[in-house]
């Protein structure tokens, strides 16, 4: 699903709202669930799921191009745990 089909059904699911409205709804609620992650560490919605800020460690790679070994620096990614309502579904 891309971010015109979640305005889509949105707004479908919505009749009193314009294309324009959903989108900035959407957008809204995408920024501040960002906000919240990024100030908390994590964002809670019940029976959806957890996502969290998850550390990674420096490790080895390979450079594709040249194939030459490399260190990958330490980062920060943003992980997902399913609620099990949602995993069952799968």
């Amino acid at each position: 699903m891309t971010k015109v089909d979640l305005i889509s059904t949105v707004q479908k699911a919505n009749k009193g709202l314009s294309k324009s409205a959903t989108q900035r709804v959407i957008d809204t609620t995408f920024n501040n669930l960002t906000k919240a992650i990024k100030k908390d560490g994590r964002f809670a919605y019940p029976g959806f799921g957890v996502f969290s800020v998850r550390n990674r460690k420096a490790r080895k790679g390979r450079n594709p191009r040249t194939g030459e070994s490399m260190i990958i620096k330490p980062s920060k990614t943003v992980g997902f745990r399913p609620a099990i309502a949602p995993k069952k579904s799968l």
